[in-house]
């Protein structure tokens, strides 16, 4: 029999974690396959925990600090994964995205079809359009992928549904923990490609998860300069030295020194962008 891990890191998002666990265990598993399901609850307060071992006691629940936010709290979950069994896949998983009942025989298809060699990237549609793509595949310019039925390569990807086969572990490893939330999907691709492990999208959308707001209050004109140099350097903000390290490691230093300073200047006088912008 052959296994997959599912990850998944939460926080304070019980309804969204309870429907994207629920929308997991009903999908269609290949024929001799099982799935476990690794979760880091990363400090939640609002009943999480205890909700998941309630409706779902077979969810190993691993718990975190309260300051691993997504990229470290998936670390965490892969860690532990690997540590307890050989896993022929490993599954990442976003809460707030809900799977379609195809979706996981569609990913291991696609990986059988690509010899395991491959990354499989899963994309998302908004739920009230299902033409709006939201997440998924992105080549090097930040253009989505659209799914057309046909398997389509990608330079990297976003983390709401994606397929790492043991081939692609043993040569890329676990995610680099040293992103705290954003950037560790895009940089676990983009690594990837650099050992000639390439990523592809599936044929068809897996799943539906809708867009997160983007606004950063760290270059809001209306938020105090000192707080905005805060929330900069928070994992939710634009951390500077985190970017500087995906930058300088996939695009060079020149580029990464010129956004380390662009940015720090946007918080200085965050209405030249809004100008800008408009």
């Amino acid at each position: 029999m052959k296994s997959i891990a599912a990850l998944l890191a939460v926080h304070n998002r019980k309804e969204k974690t309870l429907a994207c666990l629920k929308a997991l265990f009903m999908c269609c598993l290949p024929d001799d396959y099982k799935l476990d399901v690794y979760l880091v609850d990363d400090g939640c307060t609002d009943g999480t925990p205890e909700a998941i071992k309630k409706k779902f006691p077979q969810v190993k629940v691993i718990h975190g600090n309260g300051a691993l936010f997504w990229n470290r709290g998936m670390h965490l979950a892969w860690k532990t994964a690997v540590a307890h069994s050989d896993y022929d896949y490993f599954l990442w998983l976003n809460d707030d995205t809900i799977l379609y009942t195809s979706a996981i025989k569609e990913l291991v298809s696609c990986s059988e079809n690509e010899r395991h060699m491959k990354i499989i990237c899963g994309s998302t549609c908004a739920t009230t359009c299902e033409t709006r793509i939201t997440y998924g595949g992105r080549t090097l310019k930040g253009d989505l992928v659209k799914p057309n039925g046909n398997v389509q390569h990608c330079d990297y990807f976003h983390g709401n549904i994606v397929l790492v086969s043991r081939h692609v572990f043993s040569i890329v490893g676990i995610n680099d923990p040293f992103f705290h939330h954003a950037l560790g999907d895009f940089d676990y691709g983009l690594r990837a490609r650099k050992l000639g492990i390439y990523s592809v999208i599936a044929p068809h959308i897996l799943g539906t998860c809708d867009e997160h707001e983007t606004f950063a209050a760290w270059c809001n004109p209306q938020t105090p300069i000192i707080k905005r140099f805060k929330l900069l350097y928070t994992p939710l903000g634009n951390h500077p030295l985190e970017f500087f390290k995906y930058e300088k490691r996939h695009q060079g230093l020149g580029i990464a020194c010129f956004h380390f300073m662009t940015n720090h200047l946007r918080v200085m006088v965050p209405v030249l962008w809004k100008n800008r912008d408009n």
